[in-house]
């Protein structure tokens, strides 16, 4: 009977150490993608800049051309940003759940 006892007291002790990993592994990944998220709002934000200060310049074909890169490209982040904040939540879920 004590063996038994013993047993579930390892298998216990293991589940929480495991339990604890896990947490702390949940909680590196999500400081990642918020530091993530971060940098690239701010490169989203250069690029809006960009996208400014080369329409003031002038309406060559270049620079239209390059215009219109530049909104395709600031898309693309804005559409990276979602998914991040998408991938922050469900890690943020998996770390703090309901009980």
């Amino acid at each position: 009977m004590e063996k038994k006892s013993s047993a579930h007291k390892d298998i216990l002790n293991k589940f929480i150490e495991n339990s604890l990993l896990l947490q702390k592994k949940d909680a590196e990944l999500l400081h990642s993608v918020n530091e993530l998220t971060k940098k690239i709002d701010r490169m989203l934000n250069v690029f809006e800049e960009a996208s400014k200060h080369v329409m003031e310049v002038g309406e060559d074909k270049r620079i239209i051309e390059l215009t219109e890169k530049l909104d395709a490209l600031l898309d693309q982040n804005k559409t990276v940003a979602k998914g991040l904040i998408m991938l922050e939540q469900y890690v943020r879920g998996r770390h703090n759940p309901v009980i």
